[in-house]
């Protein structure tokens, strides 16, 4: 396939200058769409999702317009007991049934390598859209066009595919052979192209690259450094951007380079809610789009499509084998969000690292590693793997004090990260100019100049989440089994069997004060 990068010269993908009534009408393209599902084929415990609920929804909306697409952001895999059984087969063939039209990658949908990626995306009838990605040197260059043009009531509507740079976020060896083009550029490049080649009325950017991530080209930037988009509909960052609420309005509603305006959406996570934008095909480019998100709830419930349920009972009997497999107790529910579980986590991997390897200094883990919360009383194997779906091993690696220092600067800009017990930090600034600050480990400051042993997962010992530092660490060792498989052997055979799940409450991390700055 012909990517832009070999339509346009190099020099013209440079990077890109950062910004610091209701009622359908007669021709109105109802655009439908959602983004970072997640493998969430059912209702979540919140009482929202489903891919039935979702099926009754979009079927209403199609038996009442004459224009509908249905389009996916990205990231419709990973972090339910269905990706990690079926490896992404189930959500293929529940988005055929939904009948999705245009798709674009996540960067979760690269957690098994390009190989596995490749071969479940050929069970799919949806078009691939890849503007920035050139995949030619992948197993998925014959899957994926730079761009598509659909037409609807006599008008051309352009759809491009923006993703995010996979250096630091995807997993080293996962991405082999995609080559990233820069977002901003190559966006307005795609959209002049649509517009001067192919006649496009509008032209709208499917996006998985977050709305306003820390020193990062996310939405935001680029629908004020655009030109020739109408409408960016978004991915990764799990935003929730509702225009009922005088904050979801403001965050949707932005102007581009030429003033003139760019509706940015994103539906938050989980299949929880469904986008609807509804584009006046008689005056595109003035006047933002009607939008709204319609949550995908019990109200839907009694609509049941048969080959949705042949679908879900086929593969579910492995889910809830897994599910119903119980292993630990809890005397409360713990959220993913809360510190709790975080430094449970931290505190494992840190005791884990020391059965492998002696004098382990400190441990390191994400919190972005932890997807689900585990439930008050009982929790099964299916609770640990959902809890911590990646391929991820812990990983021992020796670390310069400088390095390390750095890997903390890096924390500090998400508000700070998992640290072990015997850790404490704090943060001045926030997002892309926050900066670590009274760091303590065992009570002393780092010394630039001493090697620290260092336990983490692989993930982040490759660079992962941007931290970099610990990349230039020396591996010493890890661990034989993956770390869901740790988790479940220490609490079926290990130190914590027979053991209540529960970890320190208190923050690792927090803001310094005024007088600390």
């Amino acid at each position: 396939m012909k990517f832009l990068f070999r339509i346009f010269s190099a020099a013209a993908v440079a990077a890109s200058v950062l910004c610091g009534c209701r009622g359908p009408q007669s021709d109105t393209l109802v655009i439908l769409h959602t983004n970072d599902t997640h493998s969430q084929l059912l209702p979540g415990r919140d009482g929202l999702g489903g891919v039935q609920r979702r099926k009754a929804v979009i079927d209403s909306i199609r038996a009442a317009e004459k224009n509908v697409l249905l389009v996916d952001a990205g990231d419709v895999v990973q972090g339910t007991l269905f990706f990690y059984l079926y490896g992404g087969k189930v959500e293929q063939e529940v988005l055929n049934i939904l009948g999705v039209e245009e798709r674009i990658l996540g960067n979760h949908e690269f957690d098994n390598g390009v190989d596995s990626l490749a071969a479940v995306l050929r069970l799919s009838d949806s078009e691939f859209l890849a503007t920035n990605y050139n995949l030619d040197r992948t197993p998925m260059a014959d899957l994926f066009q730079p761009y598509a043009v659909k037409e609807y009531s006599g008008k051309k509507i352009g759809i491009i595919g923006i993703n995010l740079n996979p250096d630091g976020i995807v997993a080293k060896g996962n991405y082999e052979g995609v080559e990233f083009l820069p977002i901003v550029a190559t966006a307005n490049l795609a959209a002049e192209k649509l517009r001067r080649e192919q006649g496009v009325d509008a032209v709208i950017a499917l996006t998985h690259i977050g709305y306003n991530p820390s020193g990062l080209e996310g939405d935001s930037v680029l629908a004020c450094n655009s030109r020739g988009i109408d409408v960016i509909i978004g991915g990764h960052s799990h935003d929730v951007i509702d225009p009922a609420t005088a904050k979801g309005e403001r965050r949707s509603r932005m102007t581009n380079l030429d003033g003139k305006p760019v509706l940015v959406v994103q539906t938050g996570k989980a299949g929880r809610n469904l986008g609807k934008i509804e584009l006046n095909l008689d005056s595109l480019g003035t006047a933002y789009p009607q939008y709204e998100l319609i949550p995908v709830d019990a109200r839907y419930d009694g609509r049941t499509d048969e080959r949705l349920a042949r679908v879900l009972a086929h593969y579910s009997a492995g889910v809830d084998s897994l599910m119903t497999d119980w292993i630990g107790t809890t005397e409360r529910a713990l959220p993913a969000s809360d510190p709790e579980l975080l430094n449970f986590f931290a505190d494992y991997v840190l005791d884990r690292a020391g059965e492998i390897s002696p004098d382990v200094d400190l441990s390191i883990v994400n919190k972005g590693g932890l997807r689900t919360d585990i439930p008050e009383g009982r929790f099964s194997k299916g609770h640990i793997i959902n809890l911590l779906p990646f391929r991820n091993f812990v990983q021992i690696i020796d670390v310069k004090g400088a390095d390390l220092a750095s890997v903390f600067d890096v924390m500090a800009m998400t508000d700070g990260n998992g640290v072990s017990r015997n850790v404490s930090a704090k943060y001045r600034g926030n997002g892309g100019t926050a900066v670590a600050t009274n760091v303590l480990i065992n009570g002393k400051p780092i010394d630039m100049t001493k090697t620290y042993r260092v336990a983490t997962i692989d993930y982040l010992a490759n660079g992962g989440d941007y931290m970099t530092g610990l990349t230039r660490g020396t591996k010493v060792g890890h661990s034989d089994r993956l770390i869901y498989d740790d988790l479940i052997y220490y609490f079926t055979e290990g130190k914590g069997k027979d053991k209540p799940l529960t970890g320190d409450p208190a923050p690792r991390w927090s803001a310094a004060s005024e007088n600390e700055k």
